[in-house]
């Protein structure tokens, strides 16, 4: 996994006084994000490639990200779409997309599950009333043009509650290490406790292909202009073991 490699772009929308020429001229100079149009829903996230693919959609107004999808191919080509916000002081959410490589173990997990899910070919919902609402989730196969999906609330299929514990935690990870390298450029004193709760959620085994936001980490503890207690917690984060 610490071989995977990832490219972060952002469409933080020029609304924001923060993000003038000037700033998006230093940002990319610094070698840090390139910025580019991003997909204007997380739902519109396509399969990465031409070779088979499970794709897991989450829609769930109200939480941060509300929006976003993951999609895995079987040559480790991934895609990650959302609507998270970057601040509590957003509006909306800001469009994200990241394209970048899965570890070959969470690969062969991913399909792995699928098939045991039978590929989602069918009813996946417990189809039970009065259970609490966390979430229209969907998970899609695709291999070719042979495609099933099954959108669900709760599924008792132990492969389908994995998998989708498993995307939501790739979901978290990729959106720490997103606040992360938008916080290094703008707003350096929220970065500690940012590496706090990923810290946390590390420790819980609450994170998923941590090499993908590898890079920012790696920024955070070579930034000698930040504060010795914040690199010391990237530093930990590179080193600790991943799933």
């Amino acid at each position: 996994m610490r071989g995977a490699t990832g490219k972060f772009t952002y469409l933080q929308g020029l609304r924001r006084p923060i993000l003038c020429l000037a700033s998006l001229l230093c940002f990319c100079s610094c070698g840090g994000l390139a910025l580019q149009a991003a997909p204007s829903s997380a739902a519109s996230a396509a399969s990465p490639s031409s070779a088979p693919s499970v794709t897991f959609k989450f829609d769930f107004p109200g939480a941060d990200p509300d929006h976003y999808a993951i999609a895995v191919s079987s040559d480790g080509h991934a895609v990650y779409d959302s609507d998270g916000k970057l601040s509590l002081q957003s509006d909306e959410g800001d469009p994200f997309h990241l394209e970048f490589t899965i570890s070959q173990s969470t690969r062969a997990r991913v399909f792995d599950l699928a098939q045991k899910a039978r590929y989602f070919d069918g009813k996946i919902d417990s189809g039970k009333k009065g259970l609490a609402n966390t979430g229209a989730k969907t998970l899609v196969y695709q291999d070719g043009e042979k495609i099933a999906q099954a959108t669900y609330n709760y599924s008792p299929l132990p492969a389908v509650q994995e998998l989708t514990a498993l995307f939501q935690q790739l979901s978290m990870t990729l959106e720490f290490g997103r606040r992360l390298e938008y916080y290094r450029h703008y707003q350096k004193t929220a970065l500690d406790e940012e590496l706090r709760h990923m810290e946390e959620q590390s420790n819980q085994s609450g994170l998923q292909e941590v090499a993908a936001v590898a890079p920012i980490l790696q920024q955070i503890v070579n930034d000698s202009s930040l504060m010795n207690v914040v690199r010391a917690r990237a530093q930990r984060l590179l080193a600790a073991p991943t799933k």
